[in-house]
Order: structure tokens, then C-alpha cells, then sequence
């Protein structure tokens, strides 16, 4: 995968994913989300490494079929132990030929610190949601459901270093060396989620198309 671009192409992909992102606005009822689906061209965008630098995903000069996993952020509780099941799978799904990206809108100064506990997988932050809105399963929280969260001692300005108030519904997506997506599974209910095994059956049908 093409992780590294030079100052000038960086930017023009920052300022085409960012015009891409600013066309629709994110809905503010997560069963309102509309994913992209599979036969569609995947989008490109550019996300974090916990260390600050840019990473950028070019659909177009993939090397390897990708598997993209939105999750929430470390502080929620589902998205750790959806973590910890695919621990049991991920490794299988790297022999297959495939890179793994994991985004997450924390900030990348606590994308690993905020998970309870350590994970050895590529984890990348959308802290502006602009992968997630480009994958359309961005949504919107309501000022009440934000001050909701505040009371339980979740700011997300704090943990995305944002004020957008956006989240990702769950979703993965398996992306083929053409940037074609290949499978594409999402839920409004951010307690359900793809389970292992479905992971790397999908997976591993996505290689035989």
C-alpha cells in the first residue's frame, strides 16, 4: 500500500477528500447513514498514524486488497471488545494477502492509550471523520445526546480534538487492489457488530471475485 506521498500530492488529496467531504452533511440519525456499497469505487482520504503523520489512502495504487474497520474510539466498550474478538482472526486475514487498517476517531495522541487493552493492529485516527464521511457512515450527534455523553464523562471534543460531533456507525469494508469495494457491512446499532468469523468469510470470498 502506498502509505507515504510527497508535501504537494499530500495536499492536493487533503484539499480534493476535503471538498469531497464538505458536499453532503452528515445526518444526525445514525440509521440515516447511507454506506457505500459493494461494487462502488472506494474514496480516497487521509487519516493519522499515532504518531501525527499523515497517512493517505490512495484506493487507486493499492498493493494488497484492503480491509477497513471503523470503529468509534477506545473509551467505547463494544468497539474493545469487537477489537479483541477479531484478534482471533486478523492474523489469518494478514496471510491471506491482505493489509488491515483500523480507524477510530480518536485523536492520535491516545489512539492506542484510550483501547483497554494493547493491540498490535494498524490503528489509524479519523479524528475529522473525513473517512468516515467519505465511506458514508458518518453521523451527527444531537446537542442532547453530546451533553448525554458529557454526563457519562465522554467529552468527544476532548477525545477527537474536534468539534464536529461525529461519529461512525460501525462498518467494514474490503477494498480490491482495483479500489473496487469488494464487501461492505454496517449498523446503526453500535452494540451489533460483524463477528469474526463473518470477517474472514467475507474476506476470504471477496479474494474468489
Amino acid at each position: 500500500m502506498h502509505l507515504r506521498i510527497h508535501s504537494f500530492s499530500l495536499a492536493m488529496l487533503l484539499i480534493a477528500c476535503s471538498a469531497a467531504g464538505a458536499a453532503a452533511p452528515s445526518p444526525s440519525d445514525p440509521s440515516r447513514v447511507r454506506p457505500l456499497v459493494a461494487g462502488k469505487a472506494a474514496p480516497a482520504f487521509v487519516a493519522h498514524e499515532a504518531d501525527g503523520k499523515a497517512f493517505a489512502f490512495e484506493p487507486h495504487k493499492l498493493a494488497r486488497p484492503t480491509l477497513l474497520i471503523f470503529y468509534r474510539g477506545g473509551w467505547c466498550p463494544y468497539c474493545n471488545a469487537h477489537l479483541k474478538d477479531l484478534r482471533t482472526v486478523i492474523p489469518q486475514v494478514n496471510s491471506m494477502g491482505y493489509d488491515v487498517l483500523f480507524l477510530s476517531t480518536d485523536k492520535p495522541q491516545i489512539l492506542r492509550s484510550s483501547l483497554t487493552e494493547p493491540v498490535d493492529y494498524h490503528l489509524l485516527s479519523d479524528s475529522e471523520v473525513q473517512a468516515a464521511r467519505a465511506f458514508g457512515v458518518a453521523y451527527r450527534l444531537d446537542d442532547a445526546t453530546y451533553e448525554k455523553y458529557k454526563g457519562y464523562g465522554l467529552d468527544l471534543e476532548q477525545t477527537q480534538g474536534a468539534k464536529h460531533h461525529e461519529l461512525p456507525v460501525p462498518a467494514v469494508f474490503i477494498v480490491d487492489r482495483s479500489g473496487t469495494i469488494r464487501f461492505a457491512h454496517s449498523n446503526p446499532d453500535y452494540t451489533v457488530r460483524l463477528g469474526a468469523a463473518d470477517v474472514l468469510a467475507a474476506a476470504k470470498a471477496a479474494l474468489r471475485k
